[in-house]
């Protein structure tokens, strides 16, 4: 679910960021007095996300202007669908239609590329995650977006969940060293994630315990004789480079986690427009 304090918290930044003293366009051109409605309408197809995200954004700028939508998040939607009708002040709902747009046409785009992913590795045990490559500020949308997706979150930031990577692995004086410290200082039921890179690694981290492991942009041929060696002692995540073209083929390996930052830091905003007609 979305923590709808800090959504607003998001939006109110946006709309400061975009309107600051007044939209004088629209303070130049309307009287003030014009009412009518707007019709945000999906130009592709998508899976929609961030419906209540999108009404927040119209709400805080103005309370009179009404929401209303027969879609829920997560559903499939062809061209031409309208995904919410506004009513209201139209000088409100101007101002206010461009950070509602942003929002809402990345969380569509998240969501959409995150189910494409899911649906190519359907029939395998393979679940897809995220990472934290998201847009900056906007994390908390990024991830409920994967969700939406039918994608699962991995770890949310550094403070929930502990992943050595490389970098730790070469600081810490290897994946033994590191492994055994976070045994020693990490809370009792805290899950060791190890990524890797080798064969070698592979058996690195197996003899430090680890519960999951990462195998970091293997070769698929690599990747089956990773998971052949792991034999069911510790999960499995495949990651690196995947691709909507490569991750059938990586989920056939075994493994049971496969995860793409493509999901969010490359992720194309869905083709939507909000279009607004005067109330005569």
């Amino acid at each position: 679910m979305l923590e709808m304090e800090a959504v607003r918290k998001i939006i109110r930044r946006a709309l400061e960021e975009d309107i600051r003293s007044g939209d004088v366009t629209t303070a130049y051109a309307l009287t003030g007095a014009e009412k009518g409605t707007a019709k945000a309408l999906a130009k592709e197809d998508l899976v929609v996300a961030g419906l209540d995200v999108f009404r927040e954004v119209f709400r805080i700028r103005d309370a009179g202007i009404l929401f209303r939508t027969a879609l829920k998040d997560g559903d499939r939607v062809p061209r031409g669908t309208v995904l919410a009708t506004l009513r209201g002040p139209l000088a409100s709902i101007l101002a206010a239609e461009r950070v509602a747009l942003n929002l809402l046409q990345r969380m569509c785009g998240v969501a959409t590329l995150t189910r494409q992913f899911v649906d190519a590795v359907a029939g395998t045990k393979a679940g897809i995650l995220d990472t934290r490559k998201t847009m900056p500020g906007l994390r908390v949308l990024d991830k409920y977006s994967v969700q939406v997706g039918g994608g699962r979150n991995h770890r949310y930031g550094l403070y929930d969940g502990v992943l050595i990577k490389d970098n730790h692995i070469e600081a810490a004086g290897g994946i033994g060293k590191a492994v055994l410290r976070v045994r020693d200082r990490a809370p009792l039921l805290t899950r060791i994630e190890v990524e890797v890179k080798t064969l070698t690694e592979v058996r690195q981290a197996l003899a430090a315990g680890a519960e999951v492991i990462m195998l970091d942009n293997m070769p698929v041929e690599t990747m089956k004789k990773a998971v052949a060696l792991i034999g069911g002692q510790a999960l499995v995540e495949a990651s690196g480079n995947v691709t909507l073209a490569t991750v059938k083929g990586i989920a056939a390996t075994g493994v049971d986690f496969i995860s793409s930052g493509a999901l969010t830091h490359s992720a194309r905003a869905s083709d939507i427009s909000l279009k607004v007609k005067r109330k005569a």
